[in-house]
């Protein structure tokens, strides 16, 4: 939770608006924050009790301390850091604390009920703060776009009636991601297979014995050509070997349990989800059967003040003692619950940021082996260059006069020529 902007001081508390006039004086060690729902709250900071009421200026201490929560907090995303929901519980748990036995604190729990639930909205089990209501809340990465902070609801199936779970979400960009990565293997494989048959190919034509009688500078230089394919061919049958060792591979092997690990993740939050479901429909349980007691109760009051029994006083107290444990399992109800929900989001913080680490390093170690993949490619051609660079030499070596002249001196057949006839 965030402190109030408009706290002075510790100890000086603000007035509720129109009560600009009064300023309350807290007792030692005690402060007053502001709920993200604005509602106010007091916390000690010497024992750590926290309270909706404000505290006694003359005892100094909580009227409703809240033993599980302690101190609260600063909020994100309208929860607690440590994952405790940041709305407060509803009024009607707050004065069944503090009135156990009391019909007529029981009796008004309904409009403190009512007042809360016009703070907090239930979406699928998962309780958020209202959006009319809702006050502007802080991020956990404000300066990112993370998953840590964006997918806490569900949305509509697009293919169905149904929801997909926020995290859900995320996991499926996981696992597609593991695809991406798995495809991308299975393109550098066949880009592996093209090499390698294009080396083949090139080392078969080497062997060829066309133009094999060509004589002179140009025979020699005709012979570098196809020497130069049979280089060029090894160039390519060591891209292919570097391919597979540097690119494919890796690729393929990249985090080869990865689906196992995401369904022991999808378990794990599902497990989380399901108790939450199943706290809230306990909560729900506990709610009507408070509502159903109160009726019983206020019906045998109302009997007592007409007299229609002798009975009554007796059955009132009963009827009181049974409202006053319907309470005491609602509070205990919406304690389960807010554990469940606190232990769901801590869960949920904690296994989207990994997520959102494991794609970051995923998209790092595709990015370095495509990389790695140009660079092999430059080498290639680089070395495809030096395979023609003696063909290139031998071409400007190439003579005709000289080819001539070579030619002649081995298959001359005699330089006498012809004259005319004499009578």
């Amino acid at each position: 939770m965030r402190t109030d902007s408009r706290t002075k001081k510790p100890g000086m508390v603000p007035p509720p608006p129109g009560e600009e006039s009064q300023t309350v004086i807290l007792p030692p060690g005690w402060h007053s924050y502001l709920s993200p729902q604005g509602r106010r709250y007091y916390v000690n900071t010497t024992t750590n009790e926290t309270t909706w009421e404000c505290p006694s200026s003359s005892s100094g201490i909580s009227a409703s301390p809240g033993p599980h929560r302690g101190s609260l907090p600063p909020t994100v995303n309208g929860y607690h850091a440590s994952g405790t929901p940041a709305h407060p519980p509803e009024t009607a748990h707050m004065s069944l604390r503090k009135s156990t036995g009391d019909s007529q604190n029981l009796g008004s729990s309904s409009p403190g009920k009512k007042q809360s639930k016009e703070n907090t909205i239930t979406i699928n089990c998962v309780t958020f703060p209202h959006p009319d209501t809702m006050p502007e809340q802080q991020l956990l990465k404000p300066t990112e776009w993370s998953y840590c902070d964006y997918f806490w609801a569900d949305k509509k199936d697009p293919q169905g009636n149904g929801t997909v779970a926020g995290f859900e979400l995320l996991l499926q960009k996981q696992l597609k991601g593991k695809q991406m990565q798995k495809e991308m293997s299975e393109f550098i494989r066949e880009r592996i297979k093209i090499e390698e048959e294009y080396a083949k190919n090139l080392a078969k034509l080497s062997q060829n014995s066309l133009a094999a009688q060509e004589e002179g500078s140009l025979g020699e230089a005709w012979a570098q050509v196809k020497k130069s394919l049979a280089d060029e061919a090894e160039v390519h049958l060591k891209f292919s070997a570097k391919l597979h060792s540097e690119v494919e591979k890796p690729l393929m092997n990249f985090r080869e349990n990865f689906k196992k690990d995401m369904k022991k993740c999808d378990h794990h939050i599902a497990d989380l989800r399901k108790q939450l479901a199943s706290r809230y429909a306990s909560v729900e349980k506990a709610r009507k059967a408070l509502t159903e007691r109160q009726k019983d109760l206020e019906m045998k009051t109302q009997q007592l003040e007409i007299k229609l029994s002798n009975k009554t006083e007796e059955d009132i107290k009963k009827a009181r003692r049974k409202s006053t444990q319907a309470g005491d399992d609602l509070m205990r109800c919406v304690d389960l619950y807010n554990q469940a929900q606190s232990k769901w989001f801590e869960e949920m913080v904690t296994t989207t940021l990994e997520l959102e680490r494991l794609e970051v390093e995923r998209v790092e170690m595709i990015r370095q082996h495509l990389c790695q993949y140009t660079q092999l490619r430059h080498e290639t051609d680089m070395f495809n260059q030096s395979t023609v660079e003696p063909v290139d030499q031998l071409l400007r070596k190439v003579d005709p006069a000289k080819d001539r002249e070579l030619w002649v001196r081995e298959h001359k057949t005699g330089n006498i020529r012809p004259v005319d006839m004499e009578i």
